[in-house]
């Protein structure tokens, strides 16, 4: 195992109170009363009404982590826990490369968990009054298909019909791993292909929604999406360690990924993430810093209380089994409470999440074995964790 790392998240009752006489995260049942409301001793959290030892529960996170590694055959995992600003661990297993252990420091593609800073960096110019969710995309791009009857928060809560062009039958994706994509070759192969629906009346998750948004933000604001980025969110959180970059360079201390996408295992660290989501929004980061922007993201510290109201009403049209408890935001999910993004692709996967409820936060990302599962082993792993800590509350 290698060494821990403790860092707080930053506090945010204040913006809790705000949002909640709102009413919106009464929906999550995260305001009124609350478990943290019951006075613990030193050295103990609030875990499902009762104060808990922070030492067993790390260690009960820990088990929790040995066990689903064997079960999952991961290669490596990486975890950061809080509950109430209070760090119960953040710890690394397994290794990275061959004879390399793989410790918290070490940087790995972050995927779509940038798609919550992109849409947060999008409320704050709505909040700057730059633009606003509900403009027709049709006032930024008037010549792309139904851009009339396209908003920004439709492409945002991913309902805006339009086609993904990540498809092995429209992307060649694996046919060579290490091309540099353009934005222009991404939204040429997304809008060759018909729609999926009418805009507004389905959702159909696309990574062409948030190429088109990154194209609007910065056409709006007159600033890159990296930078927007950055002002908007890295440099308040001091996310020191993540970055924008839409080639394979990843900063070291790298986390080497492992993928058998291509029907063979072998090392997919130098695949190229250019296909990914917005230029400017393709990053590489640590679990320290995904930790440090978890509890803001999701309690809305860096935008007003009214974008946040937005980032989380649950608009989504004909979503899967959609209800107050399980639907998609503005470029994040929600499920039973937790407000959480997911990303996995090119044998990376992670997970942020935050359960306002009971202010408990966790960052994952894991790397698969010869025998791993398919699917986002990160989230089954949080899964495991979040039924261990909040049982009531199991996403």
């Amino acid at each position: 195992m290698a060494r821990t790392f403790a860092s707080k998240v930053p506090g945010l009752r204040n913006r809790l109170a705000v949002v909640c006489a709102g009413g919106v995260l009464a929906l999550l049942s995260a305001c009124g009363g609350g478990d943290d409301d019951e006075n613990c001793a030193i050295g103990q959290v609030v875990l499902e009404a009762t104060c808990t030892d922070s030492a067993k529960a790390a260690e009960s996170v820990r088990r929790v982590v040995r066990k689903t590694m064997t079960e999952l055959d991961l290669r490596s995992a990486i975890v950061s826990v809080s509950v109430d600003d209070t760090p119960l661990l953040t710890e690394a297993w397994g290794e990275s490369a061959p004879g390399q252990a793989a410790t918290v420091d070490m940087h790995w593609r972050s995927g779509s968990i940038a798609i919550a800073y992109l849409t947060t960096a999008l409320l704050q110019l709505q909040d700057q009054r730059v633009l606003s969710i509900d403009d027709k995309l049709s006032k930024w791009l008037p010549g792309f298909p139904h851009a009339a009857d396209i908003t920004l928060a439709m492409l945002a809560n991913s309902t805006s019909g339009y086609a993904d062009y990540v498809d092995l039958n429209v992307l060649p994706l694996y046919k060579d791993v290490h091309r540099q994509w353009t934005q222009d070759e991404l939204i040429e192969a997304a809008l060759a292909q018909p729609m999926k629906c009418k805009p507004g009346t389905c959702f159909s998750y696309a990574h062409t929604n948030f190429v088109l948004l990154g194209r609007v933000m910065a056409m709006a604001s007159g600033r890159s999406v990296a930078e927007l980025i950055r002002t908007g969110v890295l440099e308040p959180l001091g996310m020191r360690e993540t970055r924008s970059d839409s080639t394979p360079f990843i900063p070291s201390p790298v986390l080497h990924a492992f993928s058998s996408d291509r029907g063979r295992y072998e090392d997919s660290t130098d695949w190229n993430p250019s296909w990914t989501i917005a230029e400017g929004s393709i990053m590489t980061s640590t679990v320290p810093d995904v930790m440090r922007s978890a509890a803001a993201i999701a309690t809305g510290r860096l935008i007003s209380p009214k974008a946040f109201a937005q980032f989380l009403e649950p608009r989504t049209a004909s979503f899967p089994q959609m209800s107050t408890e399980r639907y998609y935001g503005l470029g994040i999910l929600v499920s039973n409470g937790w407000i959480m993004q997911n990303p996995s692709f090119f044998g990376y996967s992670g997970l942020m999440a935050y359960l306002p409820s009971k202010k408990i936060a966790i960052a994952v990302t894991t790397t698969l074995g010869p025998a791993s599962p398919e699917g986002n082993t990160s989230e089954q792993l949080f899964r495991r964790i979040a039924q261990d800590l909040a049982p009531s509350r199991t996403p």
